[in-house]
């Protein structure tokens, strides 16, 4: 079993960034090579673009869709390869957060990288992928201040937006390192799981987190009147004036997490949006039964609890 990264009785918790650095270990150096790639390949001769570019897209971030493709790839008992480093750098483009025209810049240039390969099998699983994305983020986009919104759309607005593409990830890593059409689905699925996860805890650190642990700006959900599963849950099992108080105070201009902390605690929305992360986290760490032994299959393990524990 692997171990769960705590910290001992006399250190300080170990920050975000301290642990995806231990979490990466066994695809370090792949890493390494994957950022040297990227500063190679991004880049124009115009300054104005170049410096855009560098800024937009080179700096740093969590790298979780690469590492998965680098760690499933090892994982199922294959080797990395140049076409493993090159789609880990298209994986990197969904980590910038420029303007739309930086981000179409990016977009194209991903889909060059994965051309430049023998197999046309990454641009294909890519730009699926991709279009799926896209047509979450609309989806989310629609459903700005939709408080009849059920937890069964958003999770398929959760999946679409965020997890499909930890499971591309994983689905190439496995298949550029020779797996079959069974195994590369089941790693495919670790991926969703592993996604739906993350965005699930990264709902309940929108209305819960605090900035300084968690590296982030909070409360962004609530500015947009993003209707996240914490504040599905509540509108859902509100009496009805608590619920018509809700909705006034989601709609008005004071949308502030602590505000809605009654709400969400009268009726357990904290207590069960954790627990629907952690099923989630749990159900992708069952799917990577039947794996080798090693430590790249470890860490994908440990990733499960990394992204639900590193906000509870």
């Amino acid at each position: 079993m692997p171990t769960t990264i705590q910290p001992t009785s006399n250190q300080s918790p170990p920050t975000t960034a301290g642990l995806l650095q231990s979490l990466y270990a066994p695809v370090a150096e792949e890493l390494a090579a994957v950022e040297a790639l990227l500063k190679a390949e991004l880049r124009s001769d115009y300054p104005f673009v170049d410096e855009l570019v560098r800024y937009g897209c080179l700096l740093g971030g969590k790298r979780l869709r690469p590492a998965l493709l680098l760690l499933t790839a090892k994982a199922v008992g294959g080797q990395i390869t140049h076409e493993h480093r090159t789609l880990a750098t298209v994986n990197t483009r969904w980590d910038n957060e420029a303007s739309v025209l930086l981000g179409d810049f990016l977009f194209t240039h991903a889909f060059y990288l994965a051309s430049t390969l023998d197999s046309v099998l990454g641009c294909r699983l890519i730009g699926r992928a991709t279009n799926i994305v896209c047509e979450g983020e609309l989806r989310q986009k629609g459903s700005r201040g939709n408080f009849q919104l059920g937890e069964a759309e958003y999770l398929e607005i959760v999946e679409a937006k965020t997890a499909e593409l930890t499971a591309v990830s994983c689905r190439l890593g496995a298949m550029f390192a020779g797996a079959d059409e069974a195994l590369a689905e089941q790693m495919d699925g670790f991926g969703r799981d592993l996604g739906i996860a993350f965005q699930i805890a990264d709902d309940l650190l929108d209305v819960q987190g605090e900035e300084k642990a968690t590296g982030k700006s909070l409360g962004t959900d609530l500015e947009k009147q993003k209707p996240t599963l914490p504040i599905i849950r509540a509108l859902h099992f509100a009496s009805e004036a608590k619920r018509r108080e809700l909705i006034e105070l989601l709609s008005g201009d004071d949308r502030q997490p602590a505000a809605l902390a009654p709400y969400l605690e009268a009726c357990g929305a904290i207590e069960y949006t954790r627990t629907r992360a952690l099923s989630y986290a749990h159900r992708a760490r069952r799917r990577l039964d039947g794996l080798p032994g090693g430590p790249s299959r470890d860490v994908l393990a440990m990733m499960s609890e990394f992204v639900v524990n590193r906000s509870m």
